[in-house]
């Protein structure tokens, strides 16, 4: 059960504190409070853990500073929209704000290699005006003898030129802890130039001590990338993983199944999990066709594969797209092939915009004509 207080009441108030002596009245109940910084509004949650079936709502709900009493169906605690009883306020950060009410699109570099290369894709982003990217530093390869990234050697000109341009929020992966103390360090020395996400990859999809290290710092925010291999219940359970461990702060993001299933492209294609995210979670979701795709496909209708799979994401409700730009992809040290080039950003960026046209007419068209569940 989740015992969510008003908007006005903190975690440090007597008011938490009577919730808490109640709730432990009860045989075998133990309580986490939890504070949640939102994009709209901030929120104070008592959840009530263990043997909870029997323990009444009322009780809770009669108490003063008290907003409403969830009763979990789901085990997604933290994460979980439970029936839609939850609220997913979302959050901001570095003024940017990541929500299922928001659409972000964040083009950039798979890896950084040059400063020149990662200027120019900067500046590209900046004519724009978007600000918000991706860039990686650490990258863990199948092959030990691939590219592994520069590492914190690129972060002080990243972060430079992410403040030259406007650049509010990069997306980075990382696969140790000191890859984050890294990261906070160079953005201490930039003077907080820009800020990272941090993000989990596929493959640490079930690292559960990094998942716990980056829920138990909060001064980052996470993008966690399906495992590849596992099914969503899985990953959905490694994101509760970094919210009950304290951080709320979370976009998931969909990026292919690897399966022989969906040759040609390199995984097979899942965004049609979007609505079933924001209907199972609080969290916003994006969409990463570069890693769905893997190559600059062309059909004759002239829009390459890119296009088309961003788009089912878009359509279906994503609230941002992870994508590959190079300047030079022939110059990549990782992923070329599936980089964008910046010549067709702006034709990217437009199609997005006609297909979360289309979104937003659909829920509109929605709302008027199909009948209300409480009517």
């Amino acid at each position: 059960m989740i015992i969510v207080m008003r908007g006005d009441v903190t975690a440090d108030s007597a008011a938490v504190q009577d919730v808490v002596r109640l709730a432990e009245r009860y045989p075998g109940v133990k309580t986490q409070v939890r504070s949640i910084e939102g994009a709209t509004r901030s929120l104070t949650e008592v959840y009530l853990l263990g043997s909870t079936a029997t323990v009444p709502s009322e009780p809770f709900e009669e108490m003063t500073g008290v907003e409403r009493a969830i009763r979990i169906r789901a085990k997604y605690r933290a994460i979980g929209r439970h029936e839609g009883a939850a609220e997913a306020i979302g959050f901001v950060y570095n003024g940017v704000e990541f929500s299922q009410n928001t659409f972000h699109v964040m083009p950039g570099l798979c890896a950084v290699d040059t400063p020149k290369n990662v200027e120019e894709m900067f500046r590209a982003l900046k004519s724009f005006g978007i600000q918000t990217t991706r860039a990686g530093a650490y990258k863990p390869r199948t092959s030990p003898y691939e590219f592994q990234g520069h590492g914190k050697s690129c972060l002080p000109y990243l972060f430079e030129y992410a403040g030259k341009y406007d650049i509010r929020v990069i997306a980075m992966e990382v696969t140790h802890e000191s890859h984050v103390l890294e990261i906070l360090d160079a953005l201490e020395m930039s003077g907080q130039a820009t800020g990272v996400m941090l993000q989990i990859g596929t493959r640490n999809a079930q690292n559960f001590e990094l998942l716990k290290m980056v829920g138990q710092q909060e001064r980052l925010p996470v993008l966690f990338k399906r495992g590849m291999g596992i099914t969503l219940d899985e990953s959905l359970n490694a994101c509760e993983y970094i919210a009950s461990s304290g951080n709320h702060r979370i976009v998931f993001c969909l990026r292919g199944m690897k399966t022989n299933l969906g040759d040609p492209h390199r995984n097979f294609v899942d965004f049609a999990q979007v609505p079933v995210l924001r209907r199972l979670t609080r969290l916003p979701v994006c969409v990463d066709p570069s890693h769905s795709v893997g190559k600059r496909f062309v059909g004759d209708d002239g829009l390459l594969d890119i296009h088309h799979v961003a788009a089912q994401g878009v359509i279906a409700g994503a609230n941002g797209v992870l994508v590959d730009f190079h300047p030079h992809p022939e110059e990549a040290l990782c992923d070329g092939p599936q980089a964008l080039l910046l010549t067709e950003l702006e034709h990217f960026v437009r199609d997005l915009e006609l297909v979360r046209k289309a979104y937003l007419e659909r829920t509109e068209l929605a709302r008027n004509l199909l009948p209300r569940a409480d009517a």
